[in-house]
């Protein structure tokens, strides 16, 4: 009973060191040249997908909770917390989806297919949202309209002429460099650190 415990209690420091990583690395973040300037690319997720992998999708859940959380103490909210709820289901599809796939059959092979199909999927899962809720919210909270968030983008991306191209060619690049770049981190690094873990949470 005191190792199990023990052992959660270790689980937790860990979750909650990740977390807070995470909430360091998404101050650290820059443009793409093909996006609008306001959508800016961090590799937050990284601590999460590598939580996630480690000890579970819970764990990994956990770790953007705490991430979003310690971020809205550092930096507050600029968007009404629409920001903040676009990063919270985002980073879930993508750790949640990586992790599910992963924690059935964990060898290398997997854990490729695992990153590629969670890449896609919230790719395409930010069209959907970005389409439909976030994008109209942030011209609604910020008094603008579609017309004028679409000429930020077409100032920065020829490719852009209405919402249908920013999202295709703005925003859904944007998704797949971004989380594509994660997941190669995450397979570059993931084994020694798993490695190096498991010798502390035993």
């Amino acid at each position: 009973m005191n190792t199990e415990k023990k052992l959660s209690t270790q689980k937790l420091c860990f979750i909650g060191l990740f977390g807070a990583l995470s909430a360091v690395l998404m101050l650290f973040d820059f443009p793409l040249f093909f996006a609008p300037s306001f959508m800016k690319l961090d590799l937050a997720e990284l601590p999460a997908i590598l939580g996630g992998f480690m000890f579970g999708p819970l764990a990994g859940e956990c770790i953007i909770l705490v991430k979003i959380l310690l971020n809205l103490l550092l930096t507050g909210t600029s968007t009404m917390y629409v920001g903040e709820l676009s990063n919270l289901i985002l980073s879930s599809i993508y750790v949640l989806t990586a992790s599910l796939i992963y924690e059935h059959h964990k060898t290398r092979k997997q854990a490729v297919v695992s990153l590629v199909i969670s890449v896609a999927a919230v790719s395409v899962i930010a069209l959907i949202t970005n389409t439909f809720f976030i994008f109209p919210a942030y011209a609604v909270i910020y008094g603008m309209t579609m017309e004028t968030i679409v000429s930020m983008a077409a100032a920065v991306n020829p490719l852009v002429h209405n919402t249908m191209t920013m999202m295709l060619f703005s925003v859904f690049p944007f998704n797949i460099v971004k989380y594509s770049a994660v997941s190669v981190i995450t397979f570059i690094v993931y084994k020694k650190l798993h490695v190096a873990i498991n010798r502390i949470v035993r």
